[in-house]
């Protein structure tokens, strides 16, 4: 019966294609919840409710106290899913986002809408590495590239709609609206992902046998390799990457990156309406277009990436992108100027995004994909989560947002090291 597929001449079907659409939906909405304290941070009205106008260093707690459980959550949770499977485990994670969220509508404290943000955090923290785990699952080596491009889309299209779409809300329904909203819209990927996929391609009845053996096939060699290490414990799998420099190489670089797009992400509304003087609509509009470019970067990103079979190269490339538009952007004399090239700067950041997961699920043996993804996610993006609260440290400190700019570029500067060293070894 192997292969009668391929025998019969029958084309594969492309459920693997729906899936990974289902993961660009479900990391879009993702993105539309953890933005919209963003965009408060922006209204005086949320700033009064929670007594923190004026305040830039409990400002940045929100997002930093976020990305804190995010990143524990990655590391200690999402080993679950490598028991439960990525699609039980994506679902118990949307269920925490919408009580969060639904909390956050209703909270009538800071320190209950702090408790909202770090609920959002351990729920989200068990999302994002089953997203890789799902592709790993479900593509053979040679499409990854684009298939993480794809999903990962999602990182810059759910800002890019959040921003002017919130702004939009808040402004006419006010801020607890936009909470209940949002519970709304995470309904959709809560009914997709467990109507519409499964773990495997052989669990799912939309797979038909091509499509089954075409993924089977790529990842024969993948399977055997894992097949030689025979019945090994999951400290087995993770010892592989744990001890593994590149692993670390990749981590690094990553924890740059992430706190380069959360620092911007956090402070990006507040910075083009206080620091350069733009209107709310005009913030909006603005805040919207480093992650409309970035859509572009990512997809760009994925199709360079599995053309040259190369993904450090533009990692490097990526980082360098961004720390130079983020320091020009910040000594631009003019708002225009200044607002465009950080928008490229912080787009540039989508080069490098699809490019390091494709690393690390080729670095990972695939029983601890889970875990290493975790790892990676938790490690970078805990320790990214300092970043908001820097910078709003510097702005303090400074009186200025300039200090808290070049924070960033140096980051920026590491990261691209990083990747030149990865680059060197023909990854």
């Amino acid at each position: 019966m192997e292969n009668m597929g391929a025998v019969m001449g029958e084309k594969p079907t492309k459920q693997r294609v729906i899936l990974v659409l289902i993961l660009l939906v479900t990391l879009l909405i993702a993105y539309l919840d953890r933005v919209n304290v963003s965009v408060l941070l922006a209204d005086n009205t949320f700033l009064s409710d929670m007594g923190i106008k004026g305040q830039p260093v409990q400002m940045g707690l929100l997002m930093t106290l976020f990305l804190i459980a995010y990143g524990i959550s990655n590391v200690f949770l999402s080993p679950i899913g490598d028991y439960l499977g990525p699609r039980k485990a994506m679902c118990l994670s949307i269920f925490l986002w919408c009580l969060s969220l639904f909390i956050g509508g209703i909270a009538s404290t800071f320190t209950i809408m702090l408790a909202a943000r770090v609920i959002l955090g351990i729920g989200e923290g068990m999302h994002w590495p089953m997203q890789s785990k799902y592709v790993k699952n479900w593509f053979p080596p040679h499409e990854r590239g684009k298939a993480n491009a794809v999903w990962v889309v999602g990182l810059m299209a759910g800002p890019a709609l959040a921003m002017p779409f919130l702004t939009w809300a808040i402004q006419s329904f006010g801020w607890r609206t936009s909470f209940f909203i949002l519970v709304g819209f995470g309904l959709l990927p809560l009914i997709l992902l467990w109507f519409y996929t499964t773990d495997h391609p052989h669990q799912h009845k939309g797979a038909n046998q091509a499509e089954r053996d075409l993924i089977e096939e790529g990842q024969k060699a993948e399977k055997e390799l894992e097949a030689q290490a025979g019945h090994s414990t999951l400290w087995d799998n993770m010892k592989a990457f744990i001890f593994d420099y590149r692993f670390w190489l990749v981590t690094l670089y990553y924890f740059c990156l992430a706190s380069i797009f959360w620092g911007t992400m956090a402070w990006l509304p507040s910075y083009l309406k206080v620091a350069r003087g733009f209107s709310w609509a005009a913030m909006g509009a603005w805040s919207s277009l480093p992650y409309v470019l970035g859509i572009v970067s990512v997809l760009a990103s994925g199709y360079i990436s599995d053309k040259i079979g190369r993904r450090a190269p533009l990692c490097f490339v990526s980082m360098l992108g961004a720390a130079a538009g983020i320091y020009f952007g910040a000594y631009a004399p003019d708002n225009t100027t200044a607002a465009l090239l950080i928008s490229v700067g912080i787009a540039s950041i989508g080069l490098g995004i699809a490019p390091a997961w494709a690393m690390v699920q080729h670095i990972v043996p695939g029983k601890a994909i889970g875990a290493g993804a975790g790892m990676m996610n938790g490690v970078s993006n805990g320790g990214s989560a300092f970043s908001p609260v820097l910078i709003g440290f510097f702005i303090s400190a400074s009186g200025s947002y300039v200090g808290g700019l070049m924070f960033l570029v140096g980051l920026g500067i590491l990261a691209a090291c990083c990747a030149a060293v990865l680059a060197y070894q023909k990854y």
